[in-house]
């Protein structure tokens, strides 16, 4: 099985030339490409301020748009959304919590690449305010382990219907480990969405996870 969070490092951002103030904390994952972003918060007894997009501080770090449409989905507890990811024209998908919390987990559905079917996940929620970044090439889902849960995410192409594509949420080849309080609460669509081993229409590797 695979542990999903295994292989996590750390490393600090350091783009002190674009701006002087410490910017975030990046945690690259199992999945190369796969990023986790920890903002720098400025918090007082007002409130907090703290930057979420920056196009040249992200280019700094290989994150590069340009972002193409903005989405804000709200569920319910136990629900699942994914695994999701869109062919032709695949997305890449910076993501935040802005209510609740989430498990959220980016799957490497690339043909011949090294990691494919492997997958890593990552607590998303409006205390810890972490990002994650999703490159194109790499299926996404999450589930809500909160009451509720809404997600807000930056997409680097435009959602087109004959392009989605899915894969199912408990493919046991995967083996996700889903922190679910009860039955998972699914779309008819994710329902009947196929096993990554009978999908027929993938992603190929080409060597860069941000151009798969």
């Amino acid at each position: 099985m695979w542990d999903g969070c295994h292989g996590l490092r750390r490393a600090t951002c350091k783009l002190e030339r674009y701006n002087p103030r410490p910017v975030m904390d990046i945690i690259e994952t199992a999945l190369p490409g796969v990023l986790i972003l920890q903002p720098t918060v400025f918090g007082d007894d007002r409130g907090f301020f703290m930057e979420t997009y920056n196009d040249r501080i992200f280019a700094g770090i290989g994150i590069e748009g340009p972002f193409v449409q903005d989405n804000h989905s709200r569920s319910a507890q136990n629900v699942v959304r994914g695994l999701h990811y869109q062919l032709p024209n695949p997305q890449g998908k910076l993501l935040r919590c802005v209510g609740g919390s989430l498990f959220d987990v980016a799957v490497d559905v690339r043909r011949g690449s090294p990691t494919f079917g492997r997958w890593t996940s990552v607590e998303l929620s409006a205390e810890n305010k972490r990002m994650l970044w999703i490159p194109p090439g790499f299926a996404h889902g999450f589930c809500v382990t909160t009451p509720f849960g809404e997600l807000v995410y930056k997409c680097t192409t435009l959602w087109e219907q004959a392009s989605d594509r899915g894969i199912a949420w408990n493919d046991p080849d995967l083996g996700i480990e889903w922190p679910l309080r009860g039955e998972a609460v699914l779309s008819a669509k994710d329902r009947l969405a196929p096993r990554l081993r009978e999908a027929t229409v993938l992603p190929e590797f080409s060597g860069d996870p941000a151009r798969s």
